[in-house]
């Protein structure tokens, strides 16, 4: 088995490959004589077999593996829900030996269809027969499952006071049809009582036989177990599970039951898109899980959310509620046609991988979340990007050039982004400080303009798309990026010097190598 890819005129064999005696004879045509392999010694199974053994010993129900490839095995949710792994028993495989891997998201990860959960990978060529058995002893039940979502019909309850503004309901209405779309649900009724404890009860009792799940929205905070909302719970009969959560944001959440159906007391920053602890309470209940005072008890570690990219900076400064939202979107789809046979995003500059190098910088920078589009190599460059935060979208059409790839960018972007910071994959140079002057060049000039790199004068990437101009993205075809949409004049077009960042991309071996980028022998 090769030990490192070997190009010999036309022909090139990829590291780990099994020589064949026609391999042989082609390489001895090429004028090569040598070559740096590995040979298998007696029970030895080569990387994918090893890999394919342990993948089918784990797989579950829910939970589809691909074939094996250069060691590899991932696996995919085949519907959304919760991802549930056993951290004890993921451990204990991963001790057995080095060569032997299972990597997993965390614990309780939400997830959508096709999302990859979980990679088996072998790291050397081959490994012992004997040390894959050893890993699948350890093996003694499922390591991980899939809970999938299930629809709910569910009642909300907005109490109202006279400081709180109608316009402050109707978005927490509406960004709650789009939390409970996640898993099929809907919204039965909604009832907006005043914030006093005989009126919430009343409504409570008016929802809960036509609901299998209510919702309660407070005007004001909660600030003891005897407040309206918990109050009100049990004088609808029901009972009050904890009043409290160790997971910011999501302090003042409230749980409780009535007839057996769960009631969630929501904390304020439940009405904002962005996660919280509100979430991990929802996405239990809507997978089946049941959730007790002990489960959320259990939610500290991990649950300062403060820096996860989602949500950035929260307790550091306030976001205007007004101010426009900038969605960012990675076009990481491409199929690096003049690169040869190798993908430019898989290239590593500083040993990173270049897409999760453009990636950080895009989570990091002040948008409200981003999207990465996916498609050539959709497998190696979504996993790439793991544990970055980013929203994923598959662009199936990928190959019918740029414009496809730009729309279904668009297109997964929630209703309250005010705009889109289109970002290229393979611009090395692109920092999360670029980003962040172009997004605050955009909210100054109130949201409703294109913002663009430029160097020297002269445009380049990254750009913001106002929302105005969606619509405009959806009428492209073929090959034609945001340039088209902004250069019709359409909205006024502000320039931004971020220097030459704006014009470096690596489109060829040359310029990627003089970029400083290399890809694994």
């Amino acid at each position: 088995m090769l030990a490192h890819a070997t190009l010999a005129g036309s022909m090139r064999l990829r590291k780990a490959h099994r020589l064949t005696a026609q391999d042989i004879a082609l390489l001895r045509a090429e004028g090569v004589s040598t070559v740096i392999a590995a040979k298998l010694e007696p029970g030895d199974l080569d990387e994918d077999q090893a890999a394919e053994r342990l993948a089918k010993r784990l797989a579950v129900d829910g939970i589809a593996a691909r074939p094996p490839s250069t060691g590899r095995v991932n696996f995919y949710a085949e519907k959304a829900g919760l991802f549930i792994v056993d951290k004890e028993a993921v451990d204990r495989l991963n001790a057995v030996d080095p060569a032997v891997t299972l990597a997993t998201l965390p614990d309780y990860s939400p997830v959508g269809e096709g999302q990859m959960v979980a990679t088996v990978k072998i790291i050397p060529f081959a490994v012992g027969s004997g040390r894959v058995d050893e890993a699948l002893a350890v093996v003694r039940e499922d390591v991980f499952r899939l809970a999938p979502f299930r629809a709910h019909s569910v009642g909300v309850v907005q109490t109202a006071l006279p400081s709180l503004k109608d316009s402050v309901l109707g978005k927490t209405a509406r960004i709650t049809r789009e939390r409970l779309a996640r898993s099929g649900s809907r919204v039965t009724r909604e009832l907006r009582p005043a914030h006093e404890t005989e009126a919430v009860a009343r409504a409570l009792d008016v929802l809960k036989d036509e609901s299998d799940m209510l919702l309660v929205f407070g005007a004001s905070a909660v600030c003891d177990a005897d407040d309206v909302i918990p109050s009100a719970i049990r004088k609808a009969g029901g009972a009050v599970e904890r009043v409290g959560m160790p997971v910011d944001p999501g302090n003042l959440l409230v749980l409780g039951t009535i007839d057996g159906k769960p009631v969630i007391g929501a904390p304020g920053c439940a009405r904002s898109p962005k996660s919280n602890g509100f979430d991990w309470v929802l996405d239990r209940l809507m997978a089946g899980l049941a959730v007790s005072s002990a489960d959320i008890a259990g939610m500290g570690v991990g649950g300062l959310l403060a820096e996860i990219p989602t949500r950035p900076q929260p307790r550091e400064g306030k976001r205007d509620a007004d101010a426009p939202l900038v969605w960012g979107v990675l076009l990481a789809a491409g199929q690096s046609r003049r690169m040869g046979e190798r993908n430019k995003l898989l290239a590593k500059f500083d040993d990173v991988p270049l897409v999760r190098r453009t990636g950080a910088a895009l989570a990091k920078a002040r948008v409200g979340a981003a999207v990465a589009v996916l498609g050539h190599d959709a497998e190696p460059v979504q996993a790439a990007l793991q544990g970055l935060g980013l929203g994923f979208a598959i662009n199936h059409a990928y190959a019918d050039g740029l414009s496809t790839s730009l729309k279904a960018g668009i297109a997964a972007l929630p209703e309250e982004a005010s705009g889109a910071l289109i970002m290229l994959a393979d611009m090395p140079q692109v920092g999360c400080d670029d980003l962040n002057r172009l997004v605050d060049a955009f909210v100054k000039a109130g949201g409703n303009s294109v913002v663009r790199a430029t160097h020297n004068g002269k445009r380049g990437n990254p750009v913001i798309l106002p929302r105005v101009l969606f619509a405009e993205v959806a009428r492209l075809e073929g090959d034609t990026g945001a340039r088209h949409v902004v250069e019709q004049g359409l909205v006024p077009v502000f320039d931004v010097e971020i220097g030459g960042a704006a014009h470096l991309d690596v489109d060829t071996p040359e310029a990627l190598e003089k970029a400083g980028g290399t890809f694994d022998r």
